[in-house]
């Protein structure tokens, strides 16, 4: 009884903080949220301190927020598979990990009020999301059909959306933004399968429906190259039709070099899965500056 007591009133170090927070899941927010300040056609430097805070929300605060949400509704899975994290471990002492997940949602909301409404609902779906993604009863990341879409649209296209908000002074971003955003977070929702592949058999155990657990390894992967590819080939002709081909021949470049590397993938999915996910999906995530510049473009020429 008296360690338990001492457990619940003892404090998470930073640094164990720090890694429940886990910075390497940040980039793909932030960079969604750049390519949404991008895609606004509002001047960055001027609004520099905007822009800065907004990247905060997007990945420190935010994604930070709903990596810690997930740690703690994990903490009896990963006792099992990774004893070493920070809640399982006992460095994030007693209900520590669910009072940081609560806090970090709120302050990220707070954040997100200051900068506007859109910003502030955006932020909020996000938080809704990600609790929905991780808590019982919803817990979505049970079923990877459902789980990829919260993260994908969370990631993706929330954060993109929001980054044209916050430098359109909270308002409502064009309706091509959005559909940009919406395209690129279906191709997200391919890429979180990748990650899925490696977690196979501990999947299987556990009775989580990731989508190589549902359709098979080979059928996942073709699923996943799937989703990845059709909304960049649809970016592609709306950037014709929005008279940028300079911006829809890039994307497509790069979709091309995303294709001609999939067979290699498709070969062993399990195997390469992980290669895949470093490699190509750089060129996704190039692809969506290049979208997002070909907007900018088109809403500065005033079309």
């Amino acid at each position: 009884m008296a360690h338990s007591s001492a457990s619940a009133l003892a404090l998470p170090t930073s640094s164990a903080v720090l890694e429940l927070f886990k910075p390497i899941t940040w980039f793909p927010p932030m960079w969604a949220f750049g390519c949404g300040l991008v895609s606004s056609g509002v001047p960055i430097a001027p609004h520099w301190l905007l822009a800065v805070t907004g990247v905060l929300l997007a990945g420190p605060l935010l994604c930070a927020a709903s990596q810690a949400t997930n740690d703690w509704f994990d903490r009896h899975v990963d006792a099992i598979n990774e004893p070493n994290r920070p809640i399982p471990s006992g460095r994030i002492p007693g209900r520590w990990g669910l009072y940081l997940a609560i806090l970090w949602s709120a302050l990220s909301l707070l954040v997100a009020a200051a900068l506007g409404p859109w910003v502030l609902i955006a932020a909020a779906l996000g938080v809704v999301l990600s609790w929905a993604y991780s808590a019982p009863p919803l817990r979505l990341k049970r079923n990877g059909w459902w789980g990829n879409a919260a993260v994908g649209i969370s990631y993706e296209g929330l954060a993109w959306i929001t980054g044209a908000a916050v430098l359109l002074g909270g308002a409502m971003p064009d309706g091509r933004i959005v559909l940009l955003a919406l395209l690129y977070s279906l191709g997200a929702h391919g890429i979180m399968t990748l990650n899925d592949f490696k977690a196979m058999d501990g999947d299987q155990r556990m009775g989580v429906r990731s989508l190589p657990i549902q359709l098979g390894a080979l059928n996942a992967a073709r699923v996943s190259c799937v989703m990845m590819a059709v909304p960049q080939a649809v970016v592609v002709a709306l950037l014709i039709a929005w008279d940028r081909p300079w911006h829809a021949a890039a994307v497509a470049g790069l979709l091309a070099v995303q294709l001609a590397l999939m067979p290699r993938f498709l070969a062993q999915p399990r195997e390469r899965a992980l290669w895949y996910s470093a490699l190509g999906v750089n060129f996704f995530v190039l692809g969506m500056l290049s979208a997002a510049l070909g907007v900018r473009a088109l809403i500065g020429a005033g079309a």
